[in-house]
């Protein structure tokens, strides 16, 4: 008999933490993806330097967003705990939550980077525009 390795599905936690994180997760990611489309010029100049802020962090903190820092940090007492925390493993979990697949993490971080970058070059645009009306 051969044994297979299967891996469990990854989910978000279900206590408080891991909910609220969650929550406040996808209430960022959401406010990323459709920022663009704010008409307020103020809103759009916050989003536009918030986008590269965020994948300067990413970058800084070795694929990490500073939200799993913190759930991290409380849940262990460490800022980073690769075994037992939620350090850089948001969105693989979403892929594997969502849609059954774990893509390699130089593919997360090429699909991260290049969603921002059109998301910000998209935001610009939408602020120009709002800028010359």
């Amino acid at each position: 008999m051969a044994w297979i390795d299967i891996q469990e599905r990854m989910a978000p936690k279900r206590d408080r933490l891991g909910v609220s994180c969650f929550a406040f997760h996808m209430a960022v990611g959401t406010f990323v993806l459709v920022g663009w489309l704010i008409s307020s010029t103020e809103a759009l100049l916050f989003y536009l330097l918030l986008l590269p802020a965020m994948a300067t962090q990413w970058a800084v903190n070795g694929g990490s967003c500073i939200i799993n820092n913190i759930e991290t940090w409380l849940r262990t007492g460490r800022w980073r705990d690769r075994e037992h925390g939620e350090d850089g493993r948001f969105l693989a979990m979403l892929f594997d939550w969502l849609f059954a697949m774990r893509p390699p993490p130089a593919s997360l971080d090429r699909l991260s980077y290049s969603v921002i970058l059109v998301l910000w070059i998209l935001g610009l645009g939408h602020f120009v525009s709002l800028a010359l009306a």
